[in-house]
């Protein structure tokens, strides 16, 4: 199995002043790595409205390539603007994954809009950086990513990445929403489109990964990371119903494959759980793989997923 050491949390969003849309959350960190500073997009709130009603933003906080806990800066506005009324993303981008691709920055984010019989629904957009990944653009005003007969609602957790010069995007699809006490509640799972340019897609339209622990198993983040001939996937997984503390909450899982399309899950293998006390002694997901200076890092968030921060563990030995 892999071992991971906990390093801590390196951001706490209560922490941060001066930006009113940024008050909690600082959901599934993304990295862009620079020359001397690491980059990582994350997801927060605004405290909720007057009904109680949530929106999410994107930003971004720079840590110091040298001290991955030292904060250089903090985006002084989100990276993209909420949708116009009636638009995919009108309440939400959340989660986001970034790419560089020439002398731009391509982000790839979930847009979330409100529903009636159901709480949300989400689609999957693409937007454009090159001011060095501060600021994006959209492509327009819908998704390049929705709903399809196959996959009827919730395409969201999109993860972007490039093998071979052909374009992976890793997303979850919704499956079903769930009466739980009165709530809907969805799930899941992990799937996978590829593309020659990053904007047309084919899905491969099927499930990637089996369920483990129930039928109802909602799974999520999936990151997937080449190393040792062949390829890893880190992903986080949940109960679907009162998963919202430590018994049902969500824990990382993992799977390995030699094609990018059939997948061995082995959860053993993760090498992290949630801690005795602390931060993260609830659930742990959304985690994000990345190399830096001839280590292996991993993101991920804690309690309340995410409420209050994202942490950081380092790989002890190498991804094999």
């Amino acid at each position: 199995m892999f071992k991971w050491k906990k390093l801590g949390k390196v951001f706490t969003p209560q922490e941060v002043e001066g930006r009113s849309w940024l008050k909690e959350f600082a959901q599934a960190p993304a990295t862009l790595v620079f020359d001397d500073f690491v980059r990582v997009y994350f997801s927060c709130r605004p405290p909720v409205d007057e009904n109680g009603q949530y929106v999410s933003h994107s930003a971004y906080v720079d840590l110091e390539r040298a001290d991955l806990f030292r904060v250089r800066h903090i985006g002084e506005q989100p990276i993209l603007s909420l949708g116009g009324l009636g638009e995919f993303d009108e309440f939400g981008t959340y989660p986001v994954s970034v790419i560089r691709n020439g002398d731009e920055v391509r982000a790839y984010y979930a847009g979330w809009t409100r529903c009636e019989s159901v709480p949300f629904n989400v689609a999957i957009g693409v937007a454009t950086s090159r001011d060095g990944g501060k600021t994006f653009a959209k492509l327009g005003n819908g998704p390049v990513l929705s709903y399809s007969p196959d996959e009827p609602f919730v395409l969201s957790g999109p993860k972007i990445r490039r093998f071979n010069d052909i374009w992976y995007l890793w997303y979850i699809a919704g499956r079903k929403w769930k009466l739980v006490d009165g709530r809907a509640e969805p799930v899941y799972k992990i799937r996978m489109a590829s593309s020659n340019d990053g904007i047309h897609w084919n899905k491969a339209n099927k499930d990637l990964i089996e369920s483990r622990i129930e039928e109802g198993e909602a799974q999520a983040s999936p990151d997937v990371f080449y190393a040792n001939g062949k390829y890893h996937m880190f992903f986080c997984y949940r109960y679907s119903s009162h998963y919202r503390g430590k018994e049902n909450g969500y824990r990382i899982g993992y799977a390995s494959s030699a094609n990018l399309t059939d997948w061995v899950r082995d959860d053993a293998k993760a090498g992290i759980d949630v801690s005795e006390e602390g931060w993260d002694a609830e659930m742990i997901s959304y985690p994000h793989v990345f190399e830096l200076d001839g280590r292996t890092y991993l993101a991920y968030l804690g309690n309340q997923v995410g409420r209050h921060g994202f942490g950081l563990a380092v790989l002890d030995g190498k991804l094999e």
